[in-house]
This record gives structure tokens, sequence and C-alpha cells, in this order.
């Protein structure tokens, strides 16, 4: 297969929603249709002892949430389709804001009962600064929720979405019967078995078919043709170059715990979706289907298998062929590292790949080289844009609990930190180490970690403080004078970039009038 019939075969996408929409059960639909997986595991049940798949770290598997994003890859139809399932809390939102740098398109999941929730809005506002192709599936139409209309008016208002259904729901909870495929002309009739099959499917292009009504209800077919009129009339018909420009949302109806309405989603999804779309650097637009080799690291896995502690630095393949035992330029560092063996994921579960491609989503064992947001090239030098990090919110002094473990706590502290799910500060007036968080529950997720994959126990103390700001100053005697005056609310991070730790909004305020020189930066990226 020719290098372009290789980029036009790959879909990347990630799978974003609030906690509890049925995004991780979703994936694991997705997977058992691509023969990736031969059971699913419900994520939060007691009586399976398997858990999700995507869920591989163990806190997951207790908590039933999913606090990072896992890769996994898998064959259907010809087309290689990348799933990056994100954690939906909104503790854990840095990692999913970073992941959507490196897809091309989203499933957006919404709970039917719940309808939009305040996490989808915010995940969704990024992907429409990005332009980000957006499919929408709409969950648990076997219990009962709201009105399909009313749920369209919803993602429409709250997220600012233009919708297309292009599938249609029969009835919901007790009285759902199915969905009606819009965009095949077929009628999928519900099982709740867990296994869609052909048979469950009729098809039916004219609903006005009597035979309608003897395969769901006389009021069941009219309350269809009803809706379905008026979807189409209130609705814009579907227009796959509007949905590539992130200007048009398909929707779908369906139950994925019940394994149902995710097969249409799929089948529609691979015709549609966009294969690797250009990627913008600081100093010029990367077209994927350049010959030479570029791609981003835009999330780093410590520990993915704690008996060999080892590290993952996860690239996204941009341009070009990405190939083993190459060497290839390290921008930031400005030296040459080649890769002996990169490896593809199914979740936990690793393979050697000889050979990448635009779309792909490769792991690089890392010994401490990278952080996230740095650039891989065959020798060009080249800057990615728009991988984001977050001023903290929360802050906590962290000590060690066990005094014998000094060495694997503060190694775990670093590695911990490198993943970018926190970032540390060190008081430069007393060498105390602080954590700053988006989130309260990274706290408990840290300190469990670090006992489970480091054997080291740490414990918190409370901190009252309100930002954590980058300092820059060109004024030389100012920066000193700064310095000096607020010694005590001075840190540095982990690349000993200086940090001024506010206590509140008014401390913070009155540093900026009394120091004007001195410039005050609640970063969003990376700092190089």
């Amino acid at each position: 297969m020719s290098f372009l019939q290789e980029i036009e075969k790959r879909r990347t996408f990630g799978i974003i929603s609030h906690p509890d929409a049925g995004k991780t059960t979703l994936t694991e639909k997705l997977l058992l249709f691509g023969g990736a997986i031969q059971t699913a595991g419900a994520v939060k049940s007691n009586k399976i002892k398997k858990s999700a798949t995507s869920d591989f770290m163990e806190i997951e598997r207790q908590r039933g949430i999913s606090v990072a994003t896992s890769v996994m890859g898998f064959d259907y139809k010809g087309v290689k389709i990348n799933i990056l399932d994100t954690p939906g809390h909104k503790d854990f939102a840095e990692d999913t804001y970073r992941t959507l740098t490196a897809v091309d398109s989203v499933i957006v999941v919404i709970d039917v009962a719940k309808g939009v929730e305040e996490q989808t809005e915010n995940l969704v506002r990024v992907c429409k600064m990005r332009k980000t192709p957006v499919i929408v599936f709409i969950n648990k139409l076997d219990r009962e929720g709201k009105d399909g209309i009313d749920l369209l008016d919803e993602v429409e208002q709250k997220l600012g979405l233009r919708v297309c259904p292009l599938s249609w729901p029969i009835g919901m909870g007790q009285r759902f019967k199915g969905v009606y495929n819009m965009y095949e002309q077929k009628l999928c009739l519900f099982q709740p078995h867990g296994k869609q099959t052909e048979e469950d499917t009729i098809v039916f292009e004219d609903l006005e078919d009597e035979n309608l009504e003897n395969i769901i209800g006389k009021a069941a077919a009219e309350e269809l043709r009803e809706e379905s009129e008026m979807v189409s009339e209130v609705y814009p018909e579907f227009d796959a170059k509007l949905y590539q420009k992130g200007e048009l949302s398909p929707v779908f109806f369906g139950s994925a715990i019940n394994n149902f309405g995710v097969k249409e989603m799929l089948d529609c999804f691979v015709q549609i979706a966009p294969s690797p779309m250009p990627r913008f650097t600081e100093e010029r637009p990367i077209n994927p289907k350049e010959d030479k080799f570029t791609g981003f690291i835009f999330k780093i896995h410590a520990n993915m298998d704690p008996k060999h502690r080892d590290r993952i630095a996860f690239v996204r393949v941009c341009s070009g062929e990405f190939k083993r035992n190459t060497n290839y330029l390290h921008v930031r560092k400005n030296k040459k590292i080649k890769f002996s063996n990169p490896t593809t994921f199914m979740a936990a579960k690793k393979e050697v790949v000889d050979v990448s491609y635009p779309g792909d989503i490769v792991g690089l064992y890392d010994s401490g080289n990278f952080k996230i947001g740095d650039t891989l090239t065959e020798g060009e030098v080249l800057h990615f844009k728009g991988i984001p990090s977050f001023s903290p919110e929360q802050f906590r002094i962290v000590r060690n609990a066990d005094p014998l473990k000094s060495k694997q706590l503060y190694k775990g502290l670093d590695q911990l930190m490198d993943e970018g799910v926190a970032q540390m500060f060190i008081r430069s007036w007393d060498n105390t180490r602080i954590i700053g968080t988006v989130g309260a529950l990274q706290f408990e997720v840290i300190q469990y970690r670090l006992e489970h994959e480091y054997g080291a126990k740490c414990s918190y103390e409370p901190l009252a403080l309100n930002k954590a700001c980058w300092i820059s100053c060109e004024d030389e005697a100012q920066y000193e004078e700064f310095l000096k005056r607020r010694r005590r609310d001075i840190a540095k991070d982990k690349d000993g970039n200086i940090v001024f730790l506010a206590e509140s909004a008014w401390v913070l305020k009155m540093a900026q009038e009394s120091f004007p020189k001195v410039n005050f930066h609640f970063t969003s990226e990376y700092k190089e």
C-alpha cells in the first residue's frame, strides 16, 4: 500500500464527555466491533471483575472512572482507527485538553437523561476553537430521558453546534423499540442482549410502508413518521464537507451498554470522518503528505507497566513516516535520538511497530528526555503550537511520610510531574515542595500512585494560595527588587523558572501595581 493510501485509511479521534455519560463503555463497544477485544468489561459492575480495557490503571479500576487518556488502535472495514479515550472528570481536564491537540475529530457522548453538562460544554468549546469535526452520540436510550427534539435544541444552544440527526429513536426507556438510521434508511430493532446482528436490521426506504406498523406497532410507527418528517424539515441535510470543516455535527442515538446504535455510528464515521489533517507550527503549517517525518509529544505516562518501571512518551505522527531505529532530531535538546522499540497500543497492551504513518500515535520508551510539547523531526527546527498548560488553582505542601523512602518519593514526584497531571514548585526560602493542580482529585491520584507504583508515601498540608504566575522582566534593577521584596512568595518550577505564588487576587494585583515592569504570565503553553 502506498504512503498516500496509508494516510487516507487512518482515522484518529478522541471520545469526550461529562463523567458517567458512558464514554468508556462506548469505547469498549467500538473495540468489540473492530475485533480488538472479545468481551467488554463493565466499568462499574461489582459482579463482573473484568474492568474496561481502556481503564488500565489500578486506581481507575477501583474508582470506575478514567483518570488518564488511553490510546487504542484497531482495523475496521479496511480503515485503521486510533481512539483516544479521555478522562471526563474536570479534575483531569488538562490531560483531555492536550489530547485534543492530537486528534482529527471527536465523538461527544451525551446522557439522554442529563443532557448537556458543564464539562461537555468546556470540552466542545476547545473543539470549536480548533474547528475540530464533532459527532454527537446521545447515549442510554434504554432509560427514560429528555425528548429527542429538546435534546437537539439543548445541544445547539449550550454547545453552539449546528446539528444534523442521522438516526432517530423510536421511544425510550420501557418504550424503546430501536432507532431509524436516516443515513442508510434502515430500521434497527432494539434487542437488550448486547449483540447487534444483521437480523435486527430491516431496510425501510419509505416509512409509509404499512409493514412498519406490523413490526413496531401502530402508535410507535405514527410517532416515528411524524418526528422524522419534522426533523427533516427543521434540520439541514447532511453535508460531509461542512462536517469536516467543523460546521455541522451529525447526531446518533443509541445505548452503548447494550451495544445498540454503536455500529450505525461507526459505519458512518469510517465513511465521513477526516483522514489526518494539517498541523500548525510557529514556523509553518505541516501537511501530512510531506515526505519528511514530524511529530510532537502530547502525553507522557510513567509506569505503564509498574513491574518494569517504564515511562512512555506518546508522539502524534504529523507527516512522513516514523521508522524504527532511525535517528530523529529532538528539537528542544538539539540532539539526535533513535528508538529501537517504538510501540502501538491497545490500552496497556503494546507491540513494537517498524513504521508508522500520519495520524498514528506511537509510544516511545523515555528515560527522561521528553517534556510535553517536544518536537521530533528529520532535522528541521519546528515548534508545534497550541499545547496548553494551566495555571494551577489548588495547592498543597507535600511531605514525606516515610523517611526511609525519600529517594523513591522524589523520583516518583519528578516522573508524575513530567506527565503534566500537576505542577511542582519548590519555595525558594525553605525548599518546601508545593504541588499545584487544576482539580482536587489529582492529589488523591498522586498519593495513590506514589504508594502503589513507587513504594513511597506522602502526606499533604493545606496551603492558601490563589495563583502561580511565571515571572519575566527586562528591567534588571526592578526584577532584583521584586525578588528581594517578595522573597517569601518566590518559588521555582521543575525546570528552574521563577514563579510568584500569590496568596490572593488582591496580593497579585498589588504586586502588579507596585512592579509595573515585571510581567506576570498565566502560561497557556509549555515553556521551551
